[in-house]
């Protein structure tokens, strides 16, 4: 049986014991540290696309807000029309009302996906990283995960 000298140290008392406790520990906060950074940046990138769905969201409700004013213009104009000359003139203001509400509405379901992909604004994937590190840490390997 051979022994390594690193391992094995005839003068290693329990000064030897505490100087690898002491790497242990040390090791133990360096991994820590760097995983809560990691964690972090993780989170920023999370939440930065998450700010971007919500920026074009409510964007394209604005555009839809526009457009429904719009289409509530070109109704009065139709109303206008209407009664001003009781001609057909009035109709094509209101098919192009209805094609401006058309669109509005097309918008404001675009604008409610996009906010609501990026809802909730918590990083979800940070979160659920920091509860698997959590877990490998009191010993228990997470469901369905393997160890990197």
């Amino acid at each position: 049986m051979t022994t390594r000298p690193e391992i094995v140290r005839p003068d290693a008392g329990s000064n030897g014991r505490s100087e690898h406790v002491g790497v242990l520990v040390s090791q133990l906060t360096s991994d820590l540290s760097r995983l809560v950074r990691e964690e972090l940046q993780l989170a920023k990138a999370e939440l930065k696309d998450k700010g971007k769905e919500t920026g074009v969201g409510v964007g394209l409700f604005g555009g839809a807000g526009m457009v429904a004013l719009y289409g509530v213009g070109a109704l009065v104009a139709a109303a206008i029309l209407g009664l001003a000359y009781a001609v057909p003139a009035w109709l094509s203001a209101v098919i192009v009302a209805a094609v401006l509400f058309a669109i509005a509405g097309i918008a404001a379901l675009l604008g409610k996906r996009h906010v609501s992909h990026a809802s909730p604004p918590v990083p979800q994937s940070a979160v659920e990283g920091v509860h698997d590190d959590l877990e490998a840490l009191k010993g228990h390997q997470p469901e369905g995960k393997t160890v990197r």
